[in-house]
Formats: C-alpha cells, sequence, structure tokens
C-alpha cells in the first residue's frame, strides 16, 4: 500500500478555534497554544459523545460516575 503524501498548507479550522497550533515534542509532550480547559470546552459543545447518547442527562451521569469511582 502506498504512502499517503503529507498535505501541505494549514487544515481548515472551526472558526472559535481559529489559530489552534498543536505538536509533539520530542519528549512526547503535547504542545498547544491554546488552554486545554478551552479545547475541551468546545469539544463537549460540539462533538457527540456515543458512551453518553443513552443517557437521559448526560451531565447527572458523569455526577454519578464519579462518585461511584471514589468510593
Amino acid at each position: 500500500m502506498p504512502r499517503k503524501k503529507p498535505k501541505k498548507g494549514k487544515p481548515e479550522v472551526h472558526d472559535e478555534l481559529k489559530g489552534f497550533d498543536i505538536k509533539i515534542n520530542e519528549f512526547g509532550e503535547i504542545i498547544t497554544n491554546f488552554d486545554v480547559d478551552k479545547v475541551n470546552e468546545f469539544l463537549n459543545e460540539n462533538v457527540d459523545d456515543k458512551k453518553l447518547r443513552d443517557r437521559d442527562n448526560p451531565e447527572e451521569s458523569l455526577s454519578e460516575e464519579k462518585q461511584e469511582e471514589e468510593e
């Protein structure tokens, strides 16, 4: 199977993430120019989590799971 050629230029991103840049350094650490909390907030709002689809209230279910893990 032939290798894919890397695409040149910058990828298209959502308007809320304009200027987002991510790199992995030589130690495997993820380096971004955005706060991780901001990226997580964006993902929570815009990406469907298939684990939470069947739950009535995902926020409630998440807090219940955290309580069970702490016990």
